[in-house]
């Protein structure tokens, strides 16, 4: 796997500008691999929603130290094919998630619950 450095070096390859300018996008990808250091770790942000979720967090683009405006969806899409190969969906990962029973047990029931409490204790909800 590559580092976010790695993948920097890069993205100053293909747009200029410094390691710095581009370092803090490539780590919020690589970010879960605190939670599952292996390849799993790509299945949270390594795909086309990743891409727009990361543009909405650093905007739609950035200005490299050499003054060019660079679009944050490019560095995610350099990001994401450098590490796969090529830009899956949320689809792509998910449909080979085999279903546990746990993942589809219904939960309990809040608008009851908080409806069960407000009584006990005569909180109007």
């Amino acid at each position: 796997m590559a580092h976010p450095y790695h993948h920097a070096e890069s993205s100053v390859i293909k747009w200029g500008g410094d390691v710095n300018d581009y370092v803090a996008i490539h780590s919020w990808f690589d970010e879960s691999k605190a939670h599952i250091a292996d390849f799993r770790h790509r299945a949270l942000r390594h795909h086309t929603e990743g891409i727009f979720m990361c543009e909405s967090i650093f905007g739609v683009t950035i200005v490299n130290s050499q003054g060019r405006k660079v679009p944050v969806r490019f560095i995610g899409e350099q990001h994401v094919k450098e590490d796969l190969g090529w830009i899956p969906t949320v689809k792509d990962w998910f449909k080979n998630i085999k279903a546990e029973s746990w993942m589809m047990k219904r939960g309990t029931n809040v608008a009851e619950n908080v409806k069960k409490a407000s009584k006990s204790n005569g909180a109007k909800v």
